[in-house]
């Protein structure tokens, strides 16, 4: 490696190692030079001629407002860089692979991974320039071209994989919605010892019958919720009556309890088994929880004398599609229509309108 004008040079403290037969570097960046050194490839730069995906700008203010809501405890994970021309690595005395990375600042630097963490950061900073102060990790590699730059960027993507929501919902302690969910799979009857807390499906032989990402998406539902919206304690004690209200007038959900009918059983034959259903009744139970207590009781009495069976025909075009269950939006409200009316519930013409429009369509 050459000698570099270390005049002309952003240093960081950095370990070496070797990858494939290659250098790299681990370095710590304070945030606030981050925007300034680290470049993306540009939108108007055709695909083949870059190295990395276009930003998609829609993605930042959420991880912008993560930082800013978040400054004692937020964690974002290192970047990957790749340097377009020699670096210096001067070692300490202790240790050749502990030392300081010496690049030059005409240097071009683009991000292989971490583009939309790079500008989330600069929007941060933008609005609390004290961020500017914490670090982050980055990971050196010096660029070998265009091709290896690309080649980087499918091999750091390639096996990436989202965790499940519901996997993302438990481990989400900042999230409120996450947090009433995991308590009711905790304490409310029908979710205790029946949640599946790490996948979003439930498989054929599992004795769980709904997801934890599941819970919360009826939750919100039941609250009228969007996904920015927190809850508040009262909601939460609620949010447990209303569920168990709903369990002891659903004899199946019962006989799954009580060990009578099993769990596979009652998901392959059963409606109110799936995701659907208990969207659709969150959805009827937004209307349900605005009435005085003795109509609610009236109302939720009468779930129990629903044929919840999927071979139901009132559940045709609805829950149901060509014989197989429907998870879209249109489904779920077309469910909770025909439970509104099985519980006597009058629908309003604005929803009336809506049913009329989903079922010709």
């Amino acid at each position: 490696m050459g000698k570099i004008d270390t005049n002309y040079c952003y240093s960081f403290p950095a370990v070496r190692g070797q990858q494939a037969g290659k250098p790299f570097y681990i370095a710590t960046c304070p945030l606030r030079i981050i925007p300034k050194i680290f470049m993306y490839d540009e939108e108007e730069v055709p695909a083949e001629l870059r190295s990395q995906r276009t930003l998609n700008k829609s993605r930042i203010p959420e991880m912008a407002r993560y930082l800013l809501d978040s400054p004692d405890d937020y964690v974002f994970s290192a970047l990957t860089a790749s340097v377009g021309t020699e670096v210096e690595f001067k070692k300490s005395q202790e240790n050749p692979n502990l030392g300081t990375l010496s690049v030059p600042m005409d240097a071009q630097i683009l991000i292989n991974d971490g583009q939309h963490r790079r500008a989330a950061i600069e929007e941060a900073i933008k609005e609390n320039p004290e961020l500017g102060q914490d670090n982050i990790a980055v990971l050196f590699f010096v660029d070998e071209g265009l091709k290896r730059s690309q080649q980087m960027f499918a091999d750091l993507n390639k096996y990436a994989v989202r965790p499940s929501s519901s996997l993302a919902t438990l481990y989400d302690h900042r999230d409120q919605a996450s947090e009433i969910a995991r308590y009711l799979a905790m304490n409310a009857k029908p979710f205790i010892g029946f949640t599946e807390f790490e996948r979003s499906s439930v498989s054929v032989r599992s004795n769980k019958i709904f997801t934890l990402s599941g819970i919360k998406q009826a939750n919100r539902t039941l609250f009228g919720k969007g996904s920015k919206e927190g809850f508040n304690e009262e909601e939460k004690t609620k949010a447990v009556a209303f569920w168990n209200k709903v369990n002891d007038n659903m004899p199946e959900w019962q006989q799954v309890q009580n060990k009578t009918l099993s769990a596979p059983e009652f998901r392959q034959e059963f409606l109110s088994a799936h995701g659907i259903g208990l969207q659709a009744i969150a959805n009827v139970g937004h209307y349900i929880l605005k009435l005085e207590e003795n109509e609610q009781n009236q109302l939720l009495a009468k779930l129990g004398k629903i044929n919840w069976l999927k071979s139901n025909s009132a559940w045709s075009n609805r829950a149901m599609q060509h014989g197989r269950l429907s998870k879209a939006v249109s489904n779920i409200f077309l469910t909770a229509m025909q439970i509104k009316r099985e519980v006597g519930i009058t629908p309003t013409p604005e929803e009336l309108e809506k049913e009329n429009k989903l079922l010709n369509a």
